[in-house]
């Protein structure tokens, strides 16, 4: 338990530097004219506060970095639901309006795309590879998945400037996308940030690229969230409960699995 204050200040700082950071860059991003459908660099926040972090406790974060166990399949099948999640939503969209959505980005897709993961690497290395971590030796894996959710849906406080409906189904969309993380990546080491950045850059080119819930309009973003709630429902319902005792150890205890989708060590 001696822990715990340590866990409390660094949970406190992290969150009050990637709020104030994301706000500040989010004010700088007009004077630098890189368009934010390339990269928003509110996402960087969660990096910089990642950064403060280590430099006060290296090694707890070291800690929190390592995990312990290798993810191959899990990540594998992380990576396919991302875009999963994108088809039900535009499919669910093409079945009620009749429509089909094709857009292309205004830059290169490459560059996009590219961009894109570099972003989500820098949101993700703080809300997946220390936030989630950090918080799942006290509340477990579905304790902390739910809570890191939450937190990383109220970051996105521009949501908040839309319909009520639009804010509730993003929040429900964080919250499911964080529980698919938090099962497909419980205990994974090194390889955590590149399938969580990977995850959530999928799912930001699909959502551009066949959705237009960036305008604003409440029924993308209702289907958005819905097919992230099914997401999360499959992956909780596959991989089992978390039956480890969050609070004895930092290191997440193994959960049973399906055989098709057991760690590969």
């Amino acid at each position: 338990m001696r822990r715990r204050p340590v866990e409390i200040k660094m949970t406190v700082l992290y969150l009050a530097v990637a709020f104030l950071a994301a706000g500040a860059l989010g004010a700088v991003q007009p004077v630098t004219r890189i368009p934010a459908e390339v990269v928003q660099l509110t996402q960087f926040g969660p990096a910089l506060g990642v950064g403060i972090v280590a430099l006060l406790w290296p090694g707890r974060v070291r800690e929190l970095f390592a995990g312990g166990r290798s993810v191959r399949v899990r990540g594998a099948l992380l990576l396919v639901t991302a875009p999963l999640i994108t088809i039900v939503a535009a499919a669910g969209y093409a079945a009620v309006t009749g429509e089909v959505r094709l857009m292309r980005p205004a830059a290169p897709f490459v560059l996009v795309a590219v961009a894109q993961l570099i972003g989500a690497c820098g949101e993700e290395i703080g809300w997946r590879c220390l936030l989630q971590p950090l918080l799942r030796t006290r509340f477990g894996r579905l304790g902390a998945s739910m809570v890191v959710g939450v937190v990383w849906g109220v970051w996105h406080v521009q949501v908040f400037a839309q319909h009520p409906l639009y804010a509730a189904s993003f929040l429900l969309a964080a919250v499911s996308m964080s529980v698919v993380l938090g099962w497909a990546l419980d205990g994974a080491g090194g390889s955590r940030l590149l399938l969580a950045g990977g995850f959530h850059a999928l799912i930001n080119l699909g959502m551009l690229l066949a959705m237009d819930e960036e305008s604003g309009a409440v029924l993308p973003m209702v289907l958005f969230g819905s097919s992230c709630l099914v997401a999360a429902v499959w992956w909780v319902r596959a991989a089992g409960p978390d039956r480890g005792s969050a609070a004895q150890s930092s290191t997440p205890a193994p959960t049973r699995l399906p055989s098709i989708m057991r760690d590969v060590r």
